[in-house]
């Protein structure tokens, strides 16, 4: 008899395409701030996504998100182990003048406001690269991913406690970079 249902491949693509697909920027984005090079981000989130594919049988649930973020933190560390990168002689990140002026408004402001505006972004991005990758990556789940403390336990694999702790910590040392730079709070950053 000729069957009309979906293979078995095609329910795998429709699947990965609604559960995965939707969270690859996300994957890039994480890539990016744990390597702080776009190329290499690229090629984490690149090497990640077929990692998702090839292993997608054994997602469970729907939670593709924090599956396949703990794919690219997984893809990271082999890289950098491959690469053999000292976390030390890694390079902040600049900010791209399209992330910066999404808000219309914002081109109605001065040019000083600009110049202070991007300085400031320059400063929080090169304060977030510098903190240590496990703080860093607890940190951009959080705060840039909106992931839940539940979340990022599942993709760093570790207690929700430490999970906790390490934003604290995060959060600290971002606070004391900043204040060492002249900015006290985060409000100002924006």
């Amino acid at each position: 008899m000729f069957g009309f249902g979906k293979s078995g491949e095609e329910e795998k693509r429709e699947r990965f395409a609604r559960l995965i697909t939707p969270h690859v920027d996300a994957a890039y984005n994480l890539a990016r701030w744990l390597c702080g090079d776009e190329q290499h981000a690229h090629d984490i989130a690149q090497e990640a996504v077929l990692r998702a594919w090839q292993y997608f049988g054994s997602l469970r649930g729907d939670a593709g998100r924090p599956w396949l973020l703990g794919i690219v933190r997984r893809a990271f560390f082999d890289w950098r182990a491959g690469q053999k990168r000292d976390a030390l002689h890694e390079v902040p990140l600049e900010p791209e003048i399209h992330e910066q002026v999404a808000d219309e408004s914002l081109w109605a402001q001065s040019p000083e406001s600009w110049a202070s505006r991007f300085a400031d972004a320059k400063i929080l991005n090169a304060a977030l690269a510098a903190l240590p990758v496990h703080y860093r990556e607890a940190l951009v789940l959080r705060e840039l991913e909106d992931l839940s403390y539940k979340e990022i336990a599942r993709v760093i694999d570790v207690p929700v406690g430490t999970v906790m702790s390490r934003l604290a910590r995060a959060r600290e040392m971002m606070l004391k970079s900043l204040n060492e730079q002249g900015i006290t709070a985060y409000e100002q950053i924006r």
